[in-house]
């Protein structure tokens, strides 16, 4: 991840990059569409990660000019349950996630989030997340346990949210993203 070109949204321009669809108009603090306060994030997939670029705001803040450390456990829970949604395609909720914070992330700068997968088996997928800079060092990663849960036993999420994940685990399946 290192010496790759950014756009003036922190995005990078890298080849080989393969844009992920999500669901519209929902309100998770990470990824949805609908949330005006959210993050907002965009992931794609980039080889055998998923990743988003991001450069967070002063509203992200924890000490002066260095993003809140909840909000980069919130970025590296999101890439690694999107890095799930995009390899795995299904429903699951995560488990244990432990992070280690290990330079200043700062506000206003360029990030890169990005997820692998560590294992997985018919029950539990281990994965990792790791927040880099512009020039790629590491400023936070986390290793953590998400368990499949059978759509069946998911009662407080909204039918219309299920319908739009199944949709999209459909559209992934099809390649088309």
């Amino acid at each position: 991840m290192t010496d790759r070109p950014l756009n003036s949204n922190g995005a990078t321009d890298q080849p080989g990059k393969i844009p992920i669809p999500k669901p519209q108009g929902h309100y998770c603090f990470a990824c949805g569409t609908a949330n005006p306060i959210g993050l907002q994030l965009k992931f794609y997939r980039l080889d055998d990660a998923v990743c988003s670029d991001i450069i967070l705001g002063k509203e992200y803040e924890g000490w002066e000019n260095m993003a809140h450390g909840g909000i980069v456990s919130t970025l590296l829970d999101e890439v690694m349950s999107w890095t799930i949604i995009y390899f795995k395609r299904d429903f699951f909720v995560t488990r244990r996630m432990r992070v280690k914070y290990v330079r200043p992330v700062l506000i206003g700068h360029p990030l890169t989030v990005r997820g692998r997968i560590l294992s997985s088996d018919s029950k539990v997928v281990k994965a990792r997340g790791e927040v880099l800079d512009q020039e790629g060092r590491l400023l936070a990663r986390s290793d953590a346990e998400f368990v499949f849960v059978p759509e069946g036993k998911l009662s407080s999420v909204p039918e219309g949210l299920k319908r739009d994940m199944r949709e999209l685990f459909r559209q992934l399946e099809q390649g088309e993203g």
